[in-house]
């Protein structure tokens, strides 16, 4: 079972419970209606990326549906970030990297290019692309895009602020695959 495609999602939801937070940022998201199995990082050669209302016409309500998640919880006021980060090679013959980042007290944009970057840190290791990873983000994405190897980093990212009240918010990004 190899993926055909692919889409990027996102959600939030605050609940007294725990488990509902979940299922309402799973809602928010678009993705509740489905049984999620959650895979690692690798983003199938000839996977194409899709919109999610072109994904979602291709589920159906209970259907398994491969994923690769990220979640982040609270029950105080701290900001929870999601994200996902993807990395595709410029063979479309090779395969790309997914990474998912969990954050409590990271912003949406910081939690985001950690996990663009994760992604593409793993891709341009295998790849045999030189590189400093000490550098700043920019100045390795920099080197990454003067390879030539690399054809594409992106990233999607919910990020959430808890409430006082002692509720749940969940905030989930998701890459969800079509077989």
């Amino acid at each position: 079972m190899i993926p055909s495609k692919c889409f990027f999602t996102k959600g939030a939801g605050t609940h007294r419970d725990k488990l509902a937070s979940f299922e309402l940022a799973l809602r928010e998201a678009g993705i509740a209606r489905y049984n999620l199995v959650e895979v690692s990082s690798i983003f199938p050669p000839g996977c194409e990326v899709v919109s999610v209302e072109d994904g979602l016409k291709l589920l159906k309500p209970g259907q398994i549906a491969f994923t690769v998640l990220a979640k982040s919880q609270t029950n105080d006021e701290a900001d929870v970030s999601a994200a996902v980060g993807l990395a595709l090679p410029k063979d479309t013959g090779g395969y790309g990297y997914l990474s998912e980042h969990h954050s409590l007290g990271e912003g949406g944009e910081v939690a985001g290019n950690y996990a663009e970057d994760l992604a593409a840190t793993m891709l341009a290791t295998t790849l045999g692309i030189d590189f400093d990873p000490n550098t700043a983000w920019d100045e390795r994405k920099r080197a990454y895009e003067a390879s030539g190897k690399i054809f594409r980093t992106q990233h999607i990212v919910e990020s959430s602020r808890g409430t006082p009240d002692g509720s749940w918010t969940t905030a989930i990004a998701a890459a969800v695959f079509i077989i």
